[in-house]
């Protein structure tokens, strides 16, 4: 990705993406197990995601990596249910609180009103001493450093290293395999996709975009459609690869491009082989993405799913460039979104 010159349009947003993949590999491979003393996953009856936005998305990618690997339900709560009413029962469970400030009135509600109705409070976070890190038992930091661009990229991509984090620190096969993951990702920085102009002119050409994942791939089509969204003031809608053949497919009847993430997991092929068919028999645009085409392979598929953010994040920004906007500092958006 070339570098942005300072205080030009981007040059933020392109300097944070660039450290995506640095961030991925420290974040991932930081020790807490030590921290874990408090909280009896085994004793668990689920864990409930507390997140909006950027830091949802990674909240979903984390739900299908702790379900398999821990056996635990994960699901997420609205942060209302905390910050406008008066909570649910959560004796035996815990709560997952990922943001990157730690600061919007609804989080901060959700940890403290989680723990006084029995939840054990874990959190991922991004800016040391926040409300939400002081009100948890459990705090992994994301480490991204100071994130400035309006549109989260790294402290995204560093959410879900955090996660993998506090996965390895439950299960050392999951460790294992994570550090390996860890590794491989260390090895990207620098690159780009290799259809990345590709890419861009088929996005530039959109009108309306389905980005279509499975398993860990559908928490990243939520970012990307996001970025989309906030960065090129683009209609753009994320789908499961299951979801999307239902009432979903008929839309490409019109003009529709459809971005596939694929992460190569051997069990979301048939699905994805099948939606790609679907949608190009009807008619539509469909472009696939995988961690293979950057040279990335035996990856878990949280991994994956970071890579094929970090991939994107420099695409979605030329593009944003490209039609004209600023994607450092959308017009209707700020960076912290304090919410209630």
């Amino acid at each position: 990705m070339n570098a942005q010159q300072p205080n030009t349009p981007g040059h933020l947003m392109a300097r944070e993406a660039r450290e995506c993949f640095d961030v991925f590999a420290n974040s991932s491979a930081q020790d807490i197990l030590t921290k874990m003393d408090s909280v009896h996953f085994d004793k668990l009856r689920a864990l409930y995601t507390i997140a909006r936005g950027s830091s949802d998305a990674a909240a979903n990618i984390l739900s299908y990596e702790l379900m398999r690997e821990t056996g635990i339900p994960v699901t997420s709560l609205p942060p209302s249910v905390f910050s406008l009413g008066g909570g649910v029962r959560l004796s035996d469970a815990a709560l997952l609180v990922i943001s990157q400030s730690g600061a919007s009135t609804d989080l901060v509600a959700s940890a403290q009103t989680g723990k006084h109705m029995g939840a054990s409070i874990l959190s991922i976070t991004n800016k040391p001493g926040s409300a939400v890190e002081q009100s948890s038992d459990v705090n992994i930091p994301i480490g991204a450093g100071p994130e400035l661009a309006v549109p989260a990229t790294k402290s995204v991509v560093g959410s879900i290293a955090a996660g993998a984090a506090l996965i390895s620190a439950i299960s050392s096969d999951y460790k294992t395999r994570a550090t390996k993951a860890a590794n491989v990702v260390s090895g990207l920085s620098g690159i780009d996709h290799p259809d990345g102009a590709k890419l861009r002119a088929a996005l530039l050409r959109s009108q309306h975009v389905y980005v279509i994942g499975r398993d860990t791939g559908f928490g990243a089509a939520h970012e990307v459609a996001l970025k989309l969204k906030e960065c090129c003031a683009l209609h753009a809608e994320a789908y499961s690869a299951s979801e999307v053949l239902h009432g979903p497919l008929q839309l490409v009847t019109r003009p529709l491009t459809i971005l596939l993430l694929d992460t190569e997991q051997a069990l979301v092929q048939d699905s994805l082989d099948t939606a790609e068919t679907r949608f190009l028999q009807a008619g539509g645009a469909v472009i696939r993405v995988r961690p293979s085409d950057i040279g990335a392979r035996d990856l878990t598929p949280a991994a994956a799913a970071s890579v094929l953010l970090g991939m994107l994040y420099p695409v979605i920004l030329q593009t944003a460039l490209a039609l004209g906007h600023n994607p450092d500092a959308p017009e209707t958006l700020a960076k912290e979104t304090l919410t209630t």
